[in-house]
C-alpha cells in the first residue's frame, strides 16, 4: 500500500494547513492594527512576504518529511521572503507616503475603509496559505535524496532571486537621482521588461513548484506558480501598477509600453508612430 494515500497523510496535511492559516491570520490581524496609526496600508505587502515565510517555517518545523528537504526549502523561502520584506519596508513604508494604489483603494472603499482593509489583510493571509502549498507538500516528502527536479528548482530559484535583486537595485538607484523624478526607468533589466521584478519573482515561485513536484501529490504544488502568474498578469501585479504609472507619467509611460515587453525580458522595439 502506498503510505502517502493513507488517512494519516491527509490528516497531517489538513491539520498543518489549518494551523498555519490560524498563525498567518493572527499575524495579519496584528499587522492591520499596526497599520491604523501609520495610515499606510502598503505594510501589508511586506507582511505578506513574512506570512509566506511563516508558513514555510511552520511546515519545516512540524512536517514529518525528510529533515534536509524540509529545512533547505525553509532557508530558501527565508532568504527570498526576508529580502522582499526588507525591500518593501525600506522603499514603500518607512519614511514614505502611502503608495498610490492604496490611496486609490481608500477613495474607492469609503466609507467603512478600515473594516474593508481588515478583510483585505485577512485575504492576504488566506493567499499565503494557498500559495504555500508547495512548501507543505515538500515537507511531507520522506525522500531525502535530491533529484533532478530538486536541482532544477534550486537553479531556477537562484536565477529568480538574483534577477529580482538586481532589478530592485537598478530601480532604487534610478529613483534616488533627483533628475529622474517622474521619469520612466529604462536602466538595465528595465530596458528589456516593464516589470522584471515581477518576472523574476515568478521564477522563484516556479522553483517552489518544481521543488515539490516529486513529492506525493506534488503536481498540486504547480497551482502556486500558476496562480501567481495569473495574479501578476491580470489582478494585483501589472494592471494596477501600470494604471498608477499612466496616472503619474502619462505619455512617457505609454511610449514605454509600446517599446518594452510587459513581462518576459526581450530586446526593446521602436514605438509605433501615430
Amino acid at each position: 500500500m502506498n503510505p502517502f494515500s493513507t488517512i494519516p497523510y491527509w490528516k497531517e496535511f489538513l491539520n498543518l494547513t489549518t494551523q498555519s492559516l490560524l498563525v498567518v491570520c493572527a499575524w495579519m490581524f496584528i499587522l492591520w492594527l499596526i497599520h491604523l496609526p501609520l495610515k499606510n496600508a502598503a505594510i501589508v505587502d511586506a507582511g505578506w512576504a513574512i506570512g509566506i515565510t511563516l508558513c514555510a517555517g511552520f511546515y519545516a518545523l512540524n512536517g514529518s518529511g525528510a529533515f534536509s528537504r524540509r529545512w533547505l526549502l525553509a532557508i530558501m523561502v527565508l532568504v527570498w521572503g526576508g529580502r522582499l520584506a526588507l525591500h518593501l519596508l525600506l522603499n514603500r513604508v518607512i519614511g514614505h507616503p502611502e503608495e498610490g494604489r492604496y490611496v486609490e483603494l481608500r477613495r474607492k472603499w469609503a466609507p467603512n475603509i478600515e473594516l474593508k482593509f481588515l478583510l483585505f489583510f485577512e485575504m492576504q493571509a488566506i493567499s499565503c496559505v494557498v500559495l504555500a502549498l508547495p512548501f507543505l507538500l515538500a515537507c511531507l516528502n520522506f525522500d531525502a535524496e535530491f533529484n533532478l527536479f530538486d536541482k532544477l528548482a534550486m537553479i531556477t530559484w537562484l536565477i529568480g532571486v538574483s534577477g529580482v535583486t538586481i532589478a530592485d537595485m537598478q530601480l532604487n538607484r534610478f529613483k534616488q537621482m533627483p533628475a529622474n523624478q517622474g521619469q520612466v526607468c529604462r536602466e538595465g533589466l528595465w530596458a528589456w521588461s516593464r516589470h522584471p521584478n515581477y518576472f523574476f519573482e515568478w521564477l522563484v515561485w516556479l522553483s517552489y513548484g518544481l521543488y515539490a513536484l516529486t513529492s506525493p501529490w506534488g503536481f498540486l504544488g504547480m497551482i502556486s506558480p500558476a496562480l501567481m502568474l495569473h495574479f501578476v498578469l491580470n489582478v494585483t501585479g501589472i494592471p494596477p501598477t501600470e494604471e498608477q504609472a499612466l496616472r503619474s507619467k502619462g505619455d512617457a509611460y505609454r511610449k514605454y509600453q509600446q517599446e518594452v515587453s510587459a513581462f518576459i525580458p526581450m530586446p526593446p522595439k521602436k514605438a509605433v508612430e501615430v
